[in-house]
């Protein structure tokens, strides 16, 4: 079966045209999102159509930017079809997931998803030692600062217990743990 599914982003935008291409594609019932953002993974209307949805059938959509945003997003719920026998068609890009040339132009697109996320996570990696080799801190902002912390080892030299310690700093004990069994790794000599 061939079902369409069709959304715009806000409440007076129209769906018409959408759903006159999604008829004209003989998709025998449309799912519809009115004022529902393409950011969002889930929607009422998409729920219930991905749900709906059994091997051998086809979710036919007027364009790729009507399903999602993200071209990740987009990749995993392709890829999760496929591996569902569910067919996908995208109208106005020309994808179609039925023939040879739709699942290689799917695969130059998810080839091309992957190559972006390594570049982003290479750029980062490269910003972060940057900063590291800068001096700045590298991540959130610790629970504990610099009186925090030589109040709280002047505390468990005194035998006050992390539980207390913790509440008292209101941070979890493991946070304690760490920060102490750091501060003795650091007090060691190099050898």
């Amino acid at each position: 079966m061939r079902y369409g599914y069709a959304r715009v982003s806000t409440e007076d935008q129209n769906l018409d045209l959408q759903v006159a291409a999604l008829n004209q594609a003989n998709c025998l019932k449309i799912y519809t999102d009115q004022g529902v953002s393409g950011a969002l993974h889930s929607r009422p209307g998409l729920d219930k159509l991905i749900r709906r949805l059994k091997p051998g059938d086809t979710l036919v959509v007027w364009r790729l930017d009507r399903l999602g945003r993200s071209l990740r997003y987009l990749v995993d719920l392709i890829d999760l079809f496929g591996k569902k026998d569910i067919h996908f068609v995208s109208l106005m890009e020309n994808i179609d997931t039925t023939s040879s040339g739709g699942r290689l132009l799917f695969h130059m697109m998810a080839a091309l998803a992957e190559f972006e996320r390594s570049l982003i996570s290479e750029r980062t990696k490269a910003g972060m030692a940057a900063a590291r080799a800068a001096g700045k801190h590298v991540g959130r902002k610790p629970s504990l600062n610099c009186t925090q912390r030589a109040a709280i080892k002047i505390a468990i030299a005194n035998d006050i217990s992390l539980d207390i310690l913790a509440k008292q700093y209101s941070v979890h004990p493991r946070t304690l743990q760490r920060f102490l069994s750091k501060s003795s790794n650091d007090a060691l000599p190099s050898t």
